[in-house]
This record gives structure tokens, C-alpha cells and sequence, in this order.
């Protein structure tokens, strides 16, 4: 009994931290932007694409051999959506490395020089270190 308890602590632990909780907010965001980008598809690309296709949705472009019917039209939508959503992500990433990369520069920027202080104690560590391997030899 005390051991579900443990792993049910356990579990609330790995839940409650940071990178699942992220991961969360993050597919949460995924699937609501996944309806913006298919309505982007369905109803912006779509209707540019049929002014060349001469049909109003992709979904509809089919062809047959026998009795199997191949639904090009879905799987172009598809890859569109892909499409999308990567290069959303990517821009993202980007962005991301981007402020990454500042924040380093600001933070390489703000290491000051050493105080005469500081030096003076690097200084008298050498020396005591020298001391100390004297006294061991």
C-alpha cells in the first residue's frame, strides 16, 4: 500500500515538472493551430490553387484504376499543412536561437575584470599552492 502511494508521488513529481508541463501547453497549441493552418488550406490556398485546377477543392481531385480510388487531393492538402506548420516551427526555432544567442553575447559582455583585490588573492593561491607541493615534496 505505502508503495502506490510512492510511485502516485512519483508520478505527481514527474508531472509537475517543467518539461511535461511545457510539452502540454505545447501539443494543446499544436492541435489549435493545426485547425488555423487547415482553415488557411481549406479555405484560402484551396480556392487560389483551383483558379488553375479548375476545382474548387483539392479534396475532390481523385482518379481511379479498378475500384480503387486515390484521393490526391487529401494528400496534397496534407502536405500543405505540413508545410505550413513547419515552416511556422522553423521560424520559431530561429527566433529562438536568436534570443539565445543575444542573451549569451550579454552575458559574456557583462563579465567585468577582475578587481586589483581579486588579482592580489589569485596571486597569494598561487603561491600557496607552490608552498604546498614544496612541503609535500
Amino acid at each position: 500500500m505505502k508503495e502506490e502511494f510512492i510511485v502516485l508521488k512519483e508520478f505527481r513529481n514527474f508531472l509537475m515538472q517543467g518539461n511535461v508541463l511545457d510539452m502540454a501547453v505545447g501539443i494543446i497549441v499544436g492541435a489549435a493551430f493545426s485547425g488555423i493552418v487547415k482553415a488557411l488550406t481549406d479555405d484560402l490556398i484551396n480556392p487560389i490553387i483551383a483558379i488553375f485546377t479548375r476545382s474548387a477543392n483539392l479534396s475532390s481531385i481523385t482518379f481511379k484504376i479498378g475500384p480503387a480510388v486515390f484521393k490526391i487531393g487529401t494528400f496534397l492538402n496534407a502536405i500543405i499543412n505540413f508545410l505550413i506548420i513547419m515552416f511556422v516551427v522553423f521560424l520559431i526555432v530561429k527566433g529562438a536561437n536568436k534570443v539565445r544567442e543575444m542573451t549569451h553575447h550579454d552575458k559574456d559582455a557583462e563579465t567585468p575584470a577582475p578587481t586589483q583585490d581579486e588579482v592580489y588573492l589569485k596571486e597569494i593561491r598561487d603561491l600557496l599552492k607552490e608552498q604546498n607541493k614544496e612541503n609535500v615534496e
